[in-house]
């Protein structure tokens, strides 16, 4: 089993955290009737539905490359992220319509501070898995780990929210909060399904590496630079936690093959160092030749 294989194990703790977490929620809301928590509840129906799209990106993901895809599945995971984006957006809808039922037909709460106990422990679950998948994601550079841990992450935020207008209803009577709460929260969710979706989008669309990554490689190339090596049209593009790397060598044209392939093999080596999963392609070309000049970009 590789380490990315592995990853699954933190879809299936996502997976077991959703379930505790609509359990606990729905409880509170049950015994409150509370729209604000129900709407917290709903988010976290969504948390199973994408942690289970997780668990199924990364078992894609993980798959060696075969005779249909040459590069591997990584992108798989853009899929995950995107589905979770989309499915935040469902559950925003389900609030507000549920929560602008109840401004519209406002009922007292009941046993609020038994809720809002219930509502904790749900808070703290879901806060510690959050940071767990948030530090899984940087350290893999997974974007599923990651729009997991970030939805979890404004699962507490929201989960905060509710409770402190809960707590201001039992205390206030007023109970117009509980639903202008819950379209606070649908907004909130809104703009985590839009970040999501536009990851997942630009992944896709074969964004180029981040400066810091592209810098380190520019920093290794510099390295090998002299009269009689020469590196341009240098592209970058990501595609899940792998990196891609093309570009051109030039060098003396009186160079025989073996001489110019051991400097490509040193060059290849030491882009490894600096950047982990990085697939290079280079093509070598004869520094003298104008035409080794030409961009890509035409």
């Amino acid at each position: 089993m590789t380490r990315r294989d592995n990853l699954q194990r933190f879809a299936w703790l996502s997976i077991a955290t959703a379930i505790v977490t609509i359990a606990l929620k729905t409880g509170a809301w049950w015994i409150t009737g509370s729209v604000g928590l129900l709407s917290d509840a709903a988010e976290s129906v969504v948390n199973l539905v994408a942690a289970v799209a997780m668990l199924i990106a990364l078992g894609v993901a993980a798959k060696p490359a075969d005779d249909n895809h040459n590069f591997g599945h990584a992108k798989a995971e853009y899929f995950s992220a995107g589905v979770e984006g989309a499915l935040i957006f469902v559950a925003a809808v389900a609030i507000i319509y549920a929560a602008v039922e109840r401004l519209l037909n406002p009922r007292p709460l009941e046993a609020l501070g038994i809720g809002l106990a219930i509502s904790v422990v749900a808070a703290v679950v879901n806060g510690v898995v959050a940071v767990i998948l948030l530090r899984a994601g940087r350290r893999h550079r997974s974007i599923t780990l990651t729009a997991d841990g970030r939805h979890l992450m404004t699962d507490l935020v929201t989960t905060a929210g509710v409770l402190v207008a809960i707590g201001v209803v039992a205390f206030t009577g007023w109970t117009i909060l509980d639903p202008i709460i819950a379209i606070a929260v649908a907004i909130n969710i809104l703009f985590v399904g839009y970040r999501l979706i536009a990851e997942s989008t630009l992944g896709l669309m074969d964004t180029a590496l981040p400066d810091g990554d592209v810098g380190l490689i520019e920093e290794a190339l510099d390295g090998f630079r002299s009269p009689d090596v020469e590196f341009h049209d240098v592209r970058t593009r990501v595609g899940g936690h792998l990196r891609y790397l093309q570009l051109h060598m030039l060098v003396p044209g009186e160079w025989s093959v073996q001489r110019g392939h051991d400097v490509v093999e040193d060059v290849e080596a030491g882009l490894h160092e600096v950047v982990e999963d990085l697939h290079i392609t280079i093509h070598l070309e004869p520094i003298e030749d104008p035409r080794s000049y030409e961009s890509w970009r035409r």
